[in-house]
């Protein structure tokens, strides 16, 4: 018999932003993988905790896998760290399908956003099945993605009429704004690359904690707002102890 893994966008912090279609996903799971990161937070157990069972009647069988650690924070070579890190992650991760998804059984994995965008699960998922001795399909729910919960904050559109709008890991703006390109998202920004860019003619468009009711909203002039996002920044990490946070780069 054929099993299935769902990959489940449950949205960027609301749990309000589950779609129908993933509620329904929840409702159809034998086994739920949980991936617990370095110095998981109780705050996000307890996200996964509460959308599981507004949206299920039954308990549900819950599998944790604890990530291996993240080097290339501080490792010379970016690109061999990250290989390695995805080598030790499929290894656990199919070591555990193996062993607790049955048959015919359906198992899930909960994404915080979207799958599909800055996303390493989705990537995974597929190795581990294409190495699988067994047959497994892969479903993917979309959820709403901290890009989207950016421009819907601001009320802003991602893009203008007329121009592309670019998504990107913060180091890559490290030199300024990509050539011939007016807007830019930026993704994973722990060195707050925004405050050392020319900031002539750019606005930003900043947000933390998006969809929560913590939400902190920041626009204007980057050169204007750049040293009160760094102070707010500052202020909102050491107080909850972690930060999410993006942010768009527009040229005026």
């Amino acid at each position: 018999m054929t099993s299935e893994l769902k990959l489940i966008g449950i949205g960027a912090g609301n749990p309000e932003w589950v779609t129908v279609a993933a509620a329904r996903a929840i409702g159809e799971l034998d086994v739920l993988f949980v991936v617990i990161k370095e110095k998981d937070l109780d705050e996000f157990v307890e996200v996964r905790r509460q959308i599981v069972s507004e949206h299920r009647s039954t308990p549900l069988r819950t599998v944790e896998l604890h990530d291996p650690p993240r080097p290339w924070r501080s490792t010379p070579d970016y690109p061999a760290a990250v290989r390695t890190w995805r080598a030790q992650r499929l290894q656990q991760w199919s070591d555990a399908v193996a062993s607790e998804l049955g048959e015919g059984q359906v198992g899930g994995f909960l994404v915080w956003g979207d799958p599909s965008l800055y996303e390493s699960t989705l990537a995974i998922v597929k190795e581990l099945v294409a190495v699988c001795s067994r047959d497994i399909r892969i479903q993917v729910i979309p959820g709403i993605s901290s890009v989207l919960a950016l421009a819907a904050a601001h009320q802003i559109p991602l893009n203008r009429q007329g121009r592309a709008v670019v998504i990107e890991p913060a180091r890559l703006l490290a030199s300024g704004m990509p050539e011939g390109t007016d807007d830019v998202v930026a993704m994973l920004d722990g060195h707050q690359t925004f405050a050392h860019i020319d900031p002539t003619g750019l606005d930003i468009y900043w947000g933390a904690y998006l969809g929560t009711g913590d939400e902190i909203l920041i626009s204007g002039d980057l050169e204007s707002v750049r040293e009160e996002i760094l102070r707010v920044r500052a202020e909102a990490a050491h107080r909850k102890g972690w930060i999410f946070d993006t942010y768009l780069l527009r040229r005026r």
